[in-house]
């Protein structure tokens, strides 16, 4: 019986301070409750006696969302994606800290940038030690939206994710009702990805703990790098972009994507370098430029606001940069006009050669 009431009082205090220090919902899971997951549900990856995992999330500002997509406002999401990130990381460090000094070993799982390093390609293959995603659906936080994105009822998918594992028993909490999840497949978020990081068709079906959840398959994580990541950014249809001022291709195969990179990211180093943004070890020049998101920004439980947010994303317009690195949607006319009067060793950072 002490050893329950123990373990109900640490439960209760990392749930309570997880909320206390900044996040908006958490849950939490053990082994049993992961058991036939993909191998990022692998809580022994990490710590080897692992019983438990907390995961949490933290809502990302609403308000500078439709500036972002509608190109008003490149910074205030930029920064508030960033900082709630780095937030999501220390409140993780700190439940960590806490059931460590209670006596049961834990591992802090930062909110992103941190990758396998014993894979084929080691951290190149960017698979997370575990997945804040797969936990954040099996303990109840949200549920799998058809982008694979983690959707809550109150945020939508605008959320950032972190995680603790720990050698803790903690108690469990449930995973979301499936009818209560208001993803209809719309496929806005299909719409507003200029990558074609989810495929139209085809679906994956996963399960953990005897629960299955499914969610739109996932084409190589490169697709994601190329255009998130600045890269490139222009729709096929030429009508809009991301925040990149870029205009190297988007291929429609993958290995059409590997091909491409070497020289995109060539470019991408030889550009005025972004005033804002994190750093990534992975990206040229070590810093990151946040240009997308827009799978994770258009979906909102309000199907209107969904549907307003699209809107604002293909009519904004495409980016073009100036000398000073500075950014601004013009027309597509305008745009094009803008890049034909570069000299040819400027444009070849912004257009692939013809």
């Amino acid at each position: 019986m002490e050893k329950k009431n123990r373990i109900e009082k640490v439960t209760r205090n990392v749930k309570e301070m997880a909320l206390y220090l900044g996040a908006c919902s958490v849950g939490i899971v053990t082994r049993d409750n992961l058991v036939g997951g993909p191998p990022s549900t692998d809580l022994s990856y990490v710590l080897p006696e692992a019983k438990s995992a907390i995961c949490f999330a933290l809502s990302l500002d609403q308000n500078a969302i439709e500036p972002y997509l509608s190109k008003k406002d490149h910074q205030s999401h930029n920064l508030d994606n960033t900082q709630k990130s780095l937030l999501a990381s220390g409140i993780a460090l700190e439940i960590a800290n806490y059931l460590k000094q209670n006596g049961y070993p834990a591992v802090a799982q930062a909110a992103n940038i941190e990758y396998r390093a014993d894979t084929k390609n080691g951290p190149f293959d960017e698979l997370p030690p575990i997945s804040h995603r797969y936990l954040a659906v099996r303990s109840g936080i949200g549920h799998f939206g058809l982008s694979g994105n983690v959707i809550t009822k109150k945020d939508g998918a605008a959320i950032a994710l972190a995680s603790v594992v720990t050698e803790a028993e903690l108690n469990p909490t449930d995973p979301l009702l499936k009818e209560d999840n208001y993803c209809d497949n719309c496929r806005l978020c299909i719409a507003s990805c200029a990558a074609g990081f989810m495929d139209p068709k085809d679906k994956v079906v996963i399960s953990m703990g005897g629960i299955e959840f499914t969610y739109s398959k996932r084409r190589h994580h490169v697709r994601c790098d190329y255009v998130c990541g600045g890269f490139a950014g222009l729709h096929k249809s030429g009508k809009w972009s991301t925040w990149s001022p870029s205009r190297f291709p988007i291929p429609e195969t993958d290995d059409g994507f590997m091909k491409m990179l070497p020289e995109a990211a060539e470019a991408f180093v030889k550009r005025p370098s972004p005033k804002e943004g994190p750093y990534h070890f992975l990206m040229p020049g070590h810093k990151l430029e946040l240009t997308c998101c827009h799978c994770m920004l258009v979906c909102h439980p309000d199907k209107d606001v969904r549907k307003k947010r699209h809107q604002l994303l293909i009519k904004s317009g495409v980016i073009v940069q100036y000398p000073d690195g500075s950014r601004k949607a013009v027309t597509p006319e305008e745009a094009m006009k803008q890049i034909d009067s570069m000299e040819p060793e400027r444009k070849v950072l912004y257009e692939y050669p013809k």
